[in-house]
């Protein structure tokens, strides 16, 4: 019997990382108290920090999603021409 992948909040995981980057506790003691690996938490730590500047210039953030959706928009247009 397969083993159902746990899916973890936002909210769950920013709450993890905020308390890794306090310096109170390390890895090993967050996710051993969370149940999670702490490999889970090395990555979501390494997300949060790579994605910061989003929270800083919220702007552009807002920016890239309108040309994503842009984007998504044209190649649905593209495909339903080709059909």
């Amino acid at each position: 019997m397969s083993k159902k992948r746990t899916t973890y909040s936002a909210e769950f995981k920013s709450r993890l990382v905020l308390e890794l980057l306090e310096n109170e506790k390390k890895i090993a003691e967050i996710a051993s108290k969370n149940n999670i690996t702490p490999k889970n938490l090395q990555n979501w730590k390494k997300i949060f920090l790579d994605n910061a500047v989003i929270a800083m210039e919220p702007a552009k953030a807002v920016k890239a999603v309108k040309a994503v959706k842009k984007y998504k928009q044209e190649l649905i247009a593209v495909q339903e021409e080709n059909e």
